[in-house]
């Protein structure tokens, strides 16, 4: 198994670099000239839901937790059907960055930096857990569950990452995306079906056994059990379904493949393709999440990993008879699903973040810079964001860090969504509503993660052993979202004079892609 894991990553970096591009023109390396046809970019699109935190994550929380699992997994299809409702806007406005957007109503530097922190503040986080776990993956399939085999497999895996991403541009990105999407969907449905086989055929059987195997037979289909729900869980609910979708419809390297499509009417019809896609995904996800819990059984998958985020790969170990050819064959490709999912989403993100610095601030400079020694920064700010992911990565692999998750989609619901919404569709938004908006959304998902209970006061807290989470919510969207849309509203009304912007250019642009 090892041997045949070691020779697709072989293959898979081999190909990777066949896709590698010279071009020096930027709109070629980040948008791929606007090019991408609309099912090409759909399937693309879909695969950047296809990453770490949901594959295994969100599979053993329904191992675990049942109902709460299943509705994140439900969550995230919503915040791409929500995606749907701007995705021609996006594409019209004819910008592609977080700064670009947010200076449809606003000129000058100040929104570009407030778009380049909001976009440091989202990904990072991002990939921080996204190496961490990969590594961790990788140490379970290798056989090595020790940390310092762990922190090697990260900082292994994120070398050969890093290596892709610093040669990497959008096009070459998406078809390995393309290709994960349909290898993870067959090897999804794969394991399902095996499972299903163990019961007979019977699907109510396998949800039966599933209940009665659980952590928590009688909890296990009500909402709530979700070990970092307080006692105040239908509002802690609320809180994480809306961080959740706005943070997922928000995030910058989604709004990246958005504006790489044709025309505005080829972008819906790229997005209306990625939530078909993503919808099969999440329902397979669901159902091998419950097959999970069925087969191997939650207590068990516990004690091998308090999160279950390993519950895929011993699904696949249980659904066939030890010692079998099948067997090893079905482990190995789970194996090298993770891989491929680990590198496609890893580059994505960074070369999202590398874009809006090197576009949103190194060019915003008062001297004049080149398109090569644009590119040339977009390379060198790769490299520095791929050795600090990969450096805190390996320091924090013995802490809990699901805070990171969370602030990282409260960032994006709260300092990327509002300031969208009000861009479209309200003509009063003005420079100090959205800075507003933006930095006093980032200051309220800064300090509300910081005393919630995932930082202290719980058993999978970082600072399990303190209590100082005087904020009793699992996210800090129930308050910093509406916060966030109060800021830039009042932000607006307070300031003097007329917006910068006509606002009959921008809702025309908007519209039809063209300018009145």
């Amino acid at each position: 198994m090892l041997v045949a894991f070691l020779v697709f990553i072989g293959l898979a970096l081999l190909w990777v670099f066949t896709l590698a591009t010279h071009d020096d023109h930027p709109e070629s390396l980040y948008i791929a000239d606007r090019s991408l046809s609309p099912v090409f970019n759909g399937f693309a699109i879909a695969g950047e839901q296809i990453s770490v935190i949901t594959l295994f994550a969100t599979s053993g929380a329904i191992a675990l937790f049942g109902y709460d699992g299943y509705a994140s997994a439900i969550d995230s299809v919503i915040a791409l059907g929500l995606l749907l409702l701007f995705a021609q806007k996006i594409r019209n406005s004819g910008r592609y960055t977080l700064g670009d957007l947010f200076s449809i109503r606003v000129s000058g530097s100040a929104p570009r930096m407030a778009a380049a922190v909001v976009t440091l503040a989202v990904t990072l986080p991002m990939l921080v857990l996204q190496l961490r776990a990969g590594g961790i993956i990788a140490a379970v399939l290798t056989g090595m569950s020790t940390d310092a085999a762990q922190v090697l497999c990260t900082v292994l895996m994120g070398g050969l990452i890093a290596c892709f991403a610093a040669v990497a541009d959008l096009k070459g990105t998406s078809r390995m995306q393309v290709v994960k999407v349909v290898i993870t969907l067959v090897t999804l449905a794969v394991v399902t079906v095996l499972a299903l086989r163990k019961f007979s055929w019977d699907s109510g059987s396998l949800f039966s056994a599933a209940v009665d195997k659980s952590v928590a037979p009688d909890d296990y289909l009500s909402p709530g059990l979700w070990a970092h729900v307080s006692s105040l869980v239908p509002l802690n609910m609320i809180s994480d379904h809306v961080v959740l979708i706005l943070g997922t419809a928000a995030m910058p390297h989604l709004i990246l493949r958005v504006s790489a499509s044709r025309t505005g009417r080829a972008a819906r019809r790229s997005m209306s393709i990625a939530v078909a896609l993503t919808g099969a995904y999440f329902l397979l996800l669901i159902a091998t999440g419950f097959a999970a819990a069925a087969v191997v059984g939650g207590r068990d998958i516990f004690m091998v990993d308090a999160n279950g985020q390993a519950s895929p790969i011993l699904l696949a170990a249980g659904v066939l008879p030890n010692g079998s050819t099948a067997r090893v064959a079905l482990i190995t490709a789970v194996a090298c699903v993770a891989f491929l999912v680990v590198l496609t989403t890893v580059t994505s993100v960074i070369f999202a973040a590398a874009v809006s610095l090197a576009h949103d601030v190194f060019t915003r400079a008062d001297s004049p810079r080149t398109t090569t020694q644009e590119v040339r920064v977009l390379r060198l700010a790769i490299v520095a964001l791929s050795a600090v992911a990969l450096t805190l990565s390996a320091v924090a692999h013995r802490y809990s860090v699901e805070f990171l998750a969370t602030f990282s989609m409260s960032v994006a619901a709260s300092c990327v969504a509002p300031v969208l919404i009000y861009s479209f569709f309200w003509r009063r938004f003005d420079r100090r509503g959205l800075l507003w908006s933006v930095y006093g959304g980032l200051l309220l998902c800064t300090v509300l993660t910081a005393f919630s209970p995932l930082v202290s006061g719980s058993a999978y807290a970082l600072v399990p052993g303190a209590s100082f989470n005087w904020y009793q919510f699992r996210t800090p969207g129930l308050i910093s979202v509406p916060a966030a849309f109060l800021l830039g509203w009042l932000g607006s009304r307070n300031s003097p004079g007329d917006p910068e912007v006509d606002f009959r250019h921008v809702e025309s642009r908007l519209l039809t892609g063209k300018d009145i």
